[in-house]
């Protein structure tokens, strides 16, 4: 089979496949965007925001793809003149063809092509998805100056192996030749994530040139963004699909659920991509949107997780399938969890909380139970116990909320009464704690309540949520033991 590629493209719009139009004859709009960690999230997100911009508006923002370290992405691609194959999962599968990509480099590779890019006089955006791993913050959220990699690239013996490096080396560049910074967007899951990103980049460049980093306070722009899609990763199955779909050979096709968010600072420079034409949604409080995600929808998928997982539950699209936990986790979103915030003004939190519901129930999408349960003593400080404190704080309900600590807690339970691993950074204390564990209700969660890593002063010590978290924990108890739990009074 013939592998896709620009000549592929008339013949795959002639067969009826949604192909990128401003890619045909040979035509491909110069690169305006550089991105930092093409990987499957990106590709199946801001790639194809971009992708839907040029559709719709044209420009010249293609994208130069840049992997730090790893070749795989531009060994599958460049054969495809950056092309790929994205299947939308949902209970109507579409099919489309992505040309936003021109070019994918490798830096540790090809370190001066990408330094020409970024200080490129047409390059005006660059989009990071590199993991919280890859900015080298600290637990304060500030540039970690300890880490041996920014160590390294401050020294300044060899080619920046960070993303704050290599931003900040060609940033430089851009200013001795008299142009304007980029525009920096990161897309990770990092809270004021461009506010982080942009720190960083100055703290760094005020080590190496003092007066860089002042000409970078008074002009580099890195908005806040929230992203929201989820990605399987790529298989066997899936190329198949694609290849008969498409009647190509395409070596790394994505797929995703058809629900897809980007919503970004409005801060952008003017000349920008049209990524609002596209369904990006720009606002002033990012905030208040990152807030809505995790308490509207980490909260309930953490909670359906911990208590699916104790009734041996595998994925969220088979928790879904239980009328009672979904009447629970319903009631608990409309009685404790909306009334918890204040909707940012361009979102119905309601219609937000039901799109969600609705994304768990995609049977495309096999999403695990027990790996959404990971890291439950970092997540749990996130997403569930500071709607306990607001509730708490203003005398609303927090008995179903509880319900979802005590589940975490029994969840630690019984993966040590199973000698089953615990995948938590803090897993060994929590293990300690859960061994001096007797089954009563109020012994135990005093031991929970004593786990200070995770619950502050003015939860551990409040009386009303020890009582509630009590009654769950009695509720729950009998599925540690493979015993029937009483769902009635989970509604």
């Amino acid at each position: 089979m013939n592998p896709l590629c620009n000549d592929k493209l008339s013949e795959l719009k002639d067969n009826g496949v949604d192909i990128p139009n401003y890619r045909l004859h040979g035509n491909t709009p110069k690169v305006g965007i550089v991105h930092i960690g093409p990987g499957a999230f990106f590709r199946g997100h801001q790639a194809w925001y971009t992708h839907q911009a040029l559709q719709s508006q044209g420009g010249d923002w293609s994208i130069c793809a840049v992997s730090m370290r790893s070749a795989g992405v531009s060994e599958a691609l460049t054969p495809q003149d950056g092309l790929y194959g994205l299947a939308q999962l949902d209970s109507n599968t579409a099919y489309q063809v992505i040309g936003s990509i021109s070019e994918v480099l490798v830096a540790q590779q090809q370190f001066e092509e990408v330094i020409a890019r970024l200080a490129a006089p047409h390059t005006k955006f660059v989009t990071l998805t590199i993991t919280e791993k890859g900015y080298c913050l600290n637990t304060d959220g500030k540039l970690d100056f300890t880490n041996k990699e920014i160590i390294q690239d401050l020294k300044g013996e060899s080619q920046p192996i960070t993303a704050v490096g290599m931003l900040t080396m060609a940033l430089s560049k851009r200013k001795l030749a008299g142009l304007q910074p980029l525009c920096i967007l990161s897309c990770d899951n990092i809270t004021d994530n461009g506010k982080k990103l942009r720190a960083a980049i100055i703290e760094f460049a005020a080590k190496k040139d003092e007066e860089l980093s002042l000409w970078l306070q008074q002009h580099l722009i890195c908005p806040c963004t929230m992203v929201d899609s989820i990605t399987p990763a790529t298989d066997d199955a899936l190329r198949e699909l694609m290849s008969k779909e498409l009647l190509v050979n395409d070596k790394w096709p994505i797929k995703r659920e058809s629900f897809v968010q980007w919503v970004i600072e409005d801060t952008l420079p003017d000349d920008c991509p049209a990524w609002e034409a596209a369904g990006a949604t720009l606002t002033s409080d990012v905030r208040g949107f990152e807030n809505a995600k995790l308490r509207l929808l980490n909260c309930p998928h953490s909670t359906l997780a911990y208590i699916g997982v104790l009734l041996g539950i595998e994925t969220v699209f088979d928790v879904m399938q239980q009328p009672g936990l979904v009447a629970f986790v319903e009631k608990m979103i409309d009685e404790e969890v909306i009334p918890s915030f204040v909707s940012p003004k361009e979102l119905d939190a309601k219609q937000y909380s039901n799109d969600i519901l609705d994304r768990f129930r995609n049977p495309e999408i096999r999403h695990l139970l027990a790996q959404i349960a990971w890291d439950g003593s970092q997540k749990l400080p996130m997403r569930i116990l500071p709607i306990i404190e607001e509730n708490l704080q203003h005398n609303r309900s927090v008995a179903s909320l509880s319900f979802a600590v005590a589940a975490w807690f029994l969840f630690i339970r019984k993966r040590f009464i199973e000698k089953d691993e615990l995948v938590d950074p803090l897993a060994s204390a929590l293990f300690d704690k859960v061994s001096a564990c007797n089954d009563d209700a109020e012994h135990d969660i005093a031991i929970l309540l004593s786990f200070d890593d995770v619950f502050t002063s003015q939860l551990s010590n409040n009386e009303k949520f020890a009582y509630y978290l009590q009654n769950a924990y009695k509720t729950l108890l009998p599925l540690i033991k493979n015993e029937p739990c009483d769902w009635q009074a989970l509604v």
